[in-house]
């Protein structure tokens, strides 16, 4: 047995306009039990009286073995880009990174935890836990971005010379009704491993809702691949919305996985529908297991530089190709995001496949510049797979990240600051550098940060 502090019962007590009142007892304990101990409590209540009475107990509750254990040998597929070191400022006092607004590390991390294990570690991928939760960072009043920053004392920093910097990124919002119409082409994975309940099931429910909640002017299509691929459905506006629910109704397995061929197919399809003005964008909706056929990183690129940008939305667990999904979507200037859920796929649509469609800024990086002075060592938590060689950082040849409206991203630094720094001197600058779709044109934005504005907590 094992003692556990949780709310024993609330005792809601009626007396009624008799000698003798009704007691009534309702208990409710906040934990998976086999077993609880309660001992009876007793309340006067004065006739006519309501009372209500809320009691909080150490009670004995059995052990029924809930532990997190390693997750068994399976067949799915994570790349561990390992964790970036402490480096100090006197050999390096630059960082810089490519943007990123993928989530789906996050997803299947709880995915692991709610079955009762441990996530892989080559699964962590610390940015994409930090970028799923919503920041509340204050939208700019003018431009592109705006930048805040932030330093705290580090919770786990061995001296009180560790700090926590956030580095902030919020993108402008744009209202459903400035959106341009979207021509979505959704490459559907109908192979054999997609059976499962968690996969092509949860997909055609996803997509159902996607149907309901675009705009009436949009068009949808979809092109299917297991054996070979073959468009299921062409590019179709989404008014016809009986057509397109028919559509996604109908999709089935079918054989064995030929993603390059999928996605070939898709790409030629929305070539051929494009226009200007419009939002082009390929979907993929797969759990990455690709068993034929080799996908090529070359096209995806060239595709991503004509204005057609791949998302990869991955599903299922236990033969999962994680690294294929996230590096597919880093090359296809989308986001990457994992859905478990339908509630998950409301929230990722909700928030990827609506206003934030629409690019607002592409190849976007950011350059942390560490004052030596201020700064002694630093160390980027997460965005290993996202690193971007310091002399780079002005060189707009270089594939880096792409940024929807409304979105935010953030990234954390855990640095330790020189003994007696003076707190008034600068600790840090960020540079943000980005092409903004709209002008064509490169811009720069920088915001800097002192010791004396971090908080004490």
């Amino acid at each position: 047995m094992r003692k556990t502090g949780v709310v024993v019962l609330i005792l809601t007590l009626l007396a009624a306009c008799t000698a003798e009142p009704e007691v009534v007892e309702i208990t409710r304990v906040v934990t998976e039990v086999q077993e609880v101990v309660v001992s009876q409590v007793v309340t006067e209540v004065v006739a006519g009286e309501e009372v209500q009475v809320e009691v909080t107990r150490l009670v004995e509750v059995a052990d029924v073995g809930w532990q997190f254990g390693e997750p068994a040998d399976t067949d799915n597929d994570f790349t561990d880009y390992g964790n970036s070191p402490f480096v100090p400022t006197t050999m390096d006092n630059l960082s810089t990174f490519a943007l990123d607004v993928d989530t789906g590390s996050y997803t299947v991390m709880r995915s692991f935890v709610e079955r009762g294990q441990l996530p892989p570690s080559a699964s962590v991928r610390v940015e994409e836990y930090v970028n799923y939760f919503d920041q509340g960072y204050a939208p700019p009043s003018s431009g592109v971005f705006q930048i805040h920053l932030e330093g705290a004392p580090a919770p786990y920093g061995p001296d009180d010379s560790y700090y926590l910097v956030r580095v902030g990124l919020q993108g402008y919002e744009v209202p459903e009704s400035d959106r341009p119409d979207a021509l979505l082409i959704f490459v559907v994975d109908v192979s054999g491993s997609m059976e499962q309940p968690n996969r092509l099931p949860l997909v055609k429910q996803s997509l159902t809702y996607l149907v309901a909640n675009l705009r009436d002017t949009d068009r949808v299509g979809i092109v299917t691949y297991g054996d070979t691929a073959r468009i299921h459905l062409a590019p179709t506006p989404v008014r016809q919305r009986g057509d397109l629910l028919s559509a996604i109704e109908q999709l089935a397995i079918n054989g064995s996985t030929n993603v390059e061929q999928g996605l070939a197919m898709a790409y030629d399809l929305a070539e051929q529908y494009a226009s200007p003005g419009q939002i082009n964008r390929l979907v993929l909706l797969s759990d990455g297991v690709a068993n034929v056929g080799n996908t090529v990183a070359d096209s995806i690129l060239q595709h991503a530089e004509d204005g057609i940008a791949l998302s990869t939305f991955g599903f299922g667990m236990d033969s999962y190709n994680d690294t294929l999904m996230e590096q597919l979507a880093d090359q296809g200037d989308g986001s990457y995001a994992y859905i478990d859920t339908i509630d998950e796929a409301v929230r990722v649509f909700d928030t990827q496949l609506t206003t934030t469609l629409l690019t607002i800024a592409r190849d976007a990086k950011v350059q942390v510049e560490f004052n030596p002075a201020v700064v002694r060592s630093y160390r980027l938590l997460g965005y290993e797979n996202r690193a971007v060689a310091d002399a780079d950082f002005t060189n707009d040849a270089v594939d880096a990240g792409e940024i929807g409206a409304g979105h935010s991203v953030t990234a954390l630094y855990e640095i330790q600051l020189v003994a007696d720094a003076d707190p008034e001197e600068l600790a840090l600058v960020t540079h943000l550098r980005y092409l903004d779709p709209a002008d064509g044109e490169v811009h720069n934005q920088q915001a800097s940060l002192a010791p004396m504005a971090f908080t004490s907590d």
